[in-house]
């Protein structure tokens, strides 16, 4: 039994579809069922509830040989803290009080540089890593630079604008990658009952872009001009909290942003194991066109 959280989530639903496709047998912890496909409700189990509640995660876990963990989206908790670490802080304590076997969880990069000390939700959620290896389980943490998918975002403003809006230095090349390689990723440790101990699986797609290099490529793919532009850091936070974000989480996503700035997402070695296959502009024709021109 494997048990997913955030099944749907963009990762969380490709990666489901990858493990029923190979026969798994599935536990889905979910706080909206009905966002599930029907075809998914039927093949796996589904527990309603959010896995940050200490009796849902304490009920999912008996059982479960391997769990795959991915913070939600909680853009109105009081700090990147309290949305990383003290969520997961009652998974890991029925990790392990019912023998969970595996633990595979999204995460940044940056574990171990100076710039990680610093970095907003990142900071956070290396430390989310660090409690639930400290539970004892078999623990890989995934992890990922800026996901292409976040640009579906601005699929509004591309259209209607010309331009997509990010904190990123417009001439910083850097690794991003694409969720279905992030999900294929974390459904192959999950599978894999060989591996002991803790460690990470950097996921670094297979190029390092900067936002103009992608503003380029997106104007190729959609046949029109497009361009980036830099949002100021007040800025940013000012709109993060307009969209309903806490202060605390807008400074941490500010402050991630500042790291990402300063060479965060650069100091991960590129392996050809780190490489992943789909590239930005493929991802482009087949996931952000689509949903610019609906």
């Amino acid at each position: 039994m494997i048990v997913i959280t955030a099944p749907t989530s963009t990762i969380g639903r490709l990666l489901v579809d990858d493990l029923l496709g190979r026969g798994a047998s599935l536990r889905l912890v979910t706080r909206d069922p009905s966002r599930l496909a029907p075809e998914v409700r039927e093949r796996a189990e589904v527990v309603h509830g959010s896995h940050g509640d200490a009796a849902v995660i304490d009920r999912v876990c008996a059982g479960a040989e391997a769990v795959f963990w991915l913070a939600p989206d909680v853009g109105d908790a009081p700090s990147a803290q309290a949305a990383y670490v003290d969520f997961a802080r009652p998974a890991a304590e029925a990790f392990a009080r019912h023998g969970v076997r595996r633990v595979v969880a999204i995460t940044a990069l940056g574990r171990g540089t100076p710039l990680a000390e610093h970095a907003g939700v990142v900071t956070s959620s290396l430390a989310m890593c660090d409690l639930i290896a400290a539970s004892g389980v078999a623990f890989r943490a995934v992890a990922c630079p800026s996901f292409m998918h976040n640009l579906l975002r601005h699929a509004r403003a591309i259209k209607e604008q010309g331009t997509f809006f990010m904190r990123i230095d417009p001439d910083l090349k850097a690794p991003t990658v694409a969720a279905r390689d992030i999900a294929a990723t974390a459904a192959r440790l999950l599978l894999d009952a060989s591996w002991e101990g803790s460690d990470q699986v950097a996921c670094l797609g297979p190029e390092d872009l900067s936002p103009n290099d992608m503003a380029r490529i997106i104007s190729d793919v959609l046949g029109t001009e497009v361009a980036y532009q830099q949002i100021p850091d007040s800025a940013f936070k000012a709109r993060m909290t307009g969209f309903g974000m806490s202060e605390g989480m807008a400074q941490g996503m500010a402050d991630m942003f500042d790291a990402k700035n300063n060479g965060l997402d650069n100091a991960e070695p590129r392996t050809a194991e780190s490489t992943t296959p789909t590239t930005f502009r493929q991802w482009c024709e087949e996931v952000l066109k689509p949903a610019v021109t609906a």
